[in-house]
């Protein structure tokens, strides 16, 4: 990665065949910033330092990580004369970048009490400083500045939606259950009706970017043609009074529904339900959410199940998940808008998935509300080739053994996603807002 160099600021920046003010960039990249930390707001100093599970990330890690983030690859080589706010930080915040050195294991994140909190914001505070300098003053570097800047500003989006799981997942572990924002208004909606299926024609499709409609992931491209049989989708997503008759049906309790290491997990962890599904006295579910604990709401999607868990559920139902170009296919021409969280006051969203509020055609709840699992195995598309350097980490080690899911959650910032967009997971991982929506042969 090069030295940052003087010269003629440009305020003119490209990243693909788009063009974005540098203005606007600097918009973008405070407005970010701003979303954390208010996300962060209503905890405890307390709060921050917890580390639920190995899968987790205390909330003081995620803020010095994307901030160590923008340090490391983008004031380090391009901001003469910034040198690392603390020499010893690289160690800490670094997550799994090989090529840039050592860092502390990932399961022991929360043994972190030092840095402070405080010491956190300060850090924080010095970066955002320095990348305003950087920003409104680029170099002959503007063009690696930019598409780097935008990369930071989409991972630490990123970050915030894991912040948000990962301290339900620690708040959930407390036998206080305590609320990270107030609880929902009251609502009540009406079981929903069967789903109606809606079909779409065999043929050759384009799929995945060609990286001229603005900020992608490298996963996401090169665009390239598949051959898609007939199929249908169902035209909302799978509620929880859905799951609660397959739970009535003995879902969980048979190996025939099950793939053989979803059945394995299910007699290791001893899956009854949902993660942060609990039965009351009187035999009504109970879920943990970011409000604390609240009655499930049947007519919402059903969400925190894990891939064996969608997969078993479409065996139980006679249908199938859908491949991640048939979702694709389906989704692209469709608006990115839904229940997903708003960066301006995201603590005021509603952080929880909700009922389908509409019963016009088409496609619903195509983005946000819950994660959709698919069936297709994350894996490179044709032509796939890694970044040079240390960014090149950032997706294609992970193609392999993980599965791919679609069209955001309740927890994705608005403006993150998009129909090419790739999210994955392993099989067996809850925590996170997902869900399914069903699929079959024609």
């Amino acid at each position: 990665m090069r030295s940052g160099t003087g010269g003629t600021p440009s305020k003119i920046a490209r990243y693909g065949n788009r063009v974005f003010n540098q203005a606007n960039l600097i918009e973008d990249f405070s407005r970010t910033r701003a979303t954390t930390e208010r996300l962060a707001s209503p905890l405890r100093a307390e709060d921050q330092v917890v580390q639920s599970m190995p899968d987790a990330s205390p909330v003081k890690w995620h803020l010095a990580h994307t901030t160590w983030f923008f340090e490391t690859f983008l004031l380090i080589p391009f901001l003469p004369g910034w040198r690392r706010y603390d020499d010893r930080w690289g160690y800490l915040f670094n997550s799994y970048y090989e090529a840039v050195g050592a860092r502390h294991p990932r399961a022991q994140r929360g043994l972190l009490t030092r840095p402070s909190v405080q010491e956190v914001a300060r850090y924080r505070k010095a970066v955002d400083a320095a990348m305003a300098e950087l920003l409104e003053a680029p170099g002959e570097s503007a063009d690696e500045v930019t598409s780097l800047t935008r990369l930071g500003i989409n991972h630490e989006q990123q970050h915030q939606e894991l912040l948000l799981t990962d301290i339900l997942h620690a708040f959930s572990c407390n036998p206080l259950r305590p609320a990270y924002h107030k609880p929902p208004a009251a609502e009540h909606h009406p079981q929903p009706t069967r789903p109606n299926w809606l079909s779409y024609p065999s043929g050759l499709r384009e799929i995945g970017s060609d990286g001229t409609d603005g900020f992608v992931f490298d996963n996401e491209g090169p665009r390239h043609t598949v051959f898609l049989r007939p199929f249908r989708l169902a035209d909302r997503l799978v509620s929880n009074a859905e799951w609660c008759d397959f739970i009535d049906d003995d879902g969980y309790r048979r190996a025939a529904l099950w793939l053989s290491d979803g059945w394995a997990a299910v007699q290791a962890e001893n899956w009854r339900a949902p993660l942060y599904w609990q039965e009351n006295g009187s035999g009504a579910w109970q879920t943990m959410t970011l409000s604390g604990m609240q009655p499930v709401d049947l007519a919402a999607p059903v969400c925190h199940v894990g891939f064996y868990e969608a997969d078993a559920f479409a065996r139980w139902a006679g249908k199938r998940l859908p491949s991640e170009a048939e979702w694709e296919f389906a989704t692209r021409d469709l608006p990115v808008s839904g229940n997903l969280l708003d960066e301006m006051h995201p603590v005021d969203s509603p952080l929880r998935p909700l009922a389908p509020m509409d019963e016009g055609p088409g496609l619903r709840q195509a983005f946000g509300d819950v994660w959709e699992w698919t069936q297709s195995a994350y894996a490179p598309y044709p032509g796939f080739r890694p970044a040079a350097g240390a960014v090149g980490e950032y997706n294609g080690k992970f193609m392999c053994n993980q599965m791919v899911l679609r069209g955001g959650s309740c927890a994705t910032p608005a403006g993150h996603v998009r129909a090419t967009y790739r999210n994955f997971f392993y099989p067996q991982q809850r925590w996170q807002f997902s869900g399914l929506r069903l699929a079959e042969d024609v």
